[in-house]
């Protein structure tokens, strides 16, 4: 059973940082495109982060601010958020594709995690 459980969530002051985890089991993903979403209340979730081989995507907002990273040996992924904002609030999504398609979309994913809450207060 292939199973991504995100961690690292939490109640952050505005300009305060947090890191993000994301543990990958059931099967190896390092061939595989995988991103973090960000679904704000009430709002659609769109792509924050997204990385696949070389290519590494960030949303305009978060550029500078956000980083993706990925341990192929551990099967994990991780998004560090410094200098947050509090447009950054929402529940974060830690996603895989099922193959090494590279995309911001979140119809082309085929794994997902239950998601973490992230809060910024200003």
């Amino acid at each position: 059973q292939v199973q991504l459980v995100e961690s690292g969530g939490g109640l952050v002051q505005a300009g305060g940082s947090l890191t993000l985890s994301c543990a990958a089991s059931g099967r190896s993903f390092r061939n595989n495109c995988m991103g973090w979403f960000r679904q704000p209340l009430g709002k659609e979730r769109t792509a924050v982060a997204v990385i696949s081989g070389p290519r590494i995507y960030y949303e305009d907002p978060v550029k500078g601010r956000f980083t993706i990273a990925r341990d192929n040996a551990k099967n994990t992924l991780s998004l560090q958020m410094s200098n947050l904002k509090s447009e950054d609030t929402g529940v974060y999504y830690c996603a895989a594709v099922g193959g090494s398609l590279f995309s911001i979309n979140e119809h082309e994913y085929d794994y997902w995690g239950q998601g973490t809450r992230v809060t910024v207060s200003s």
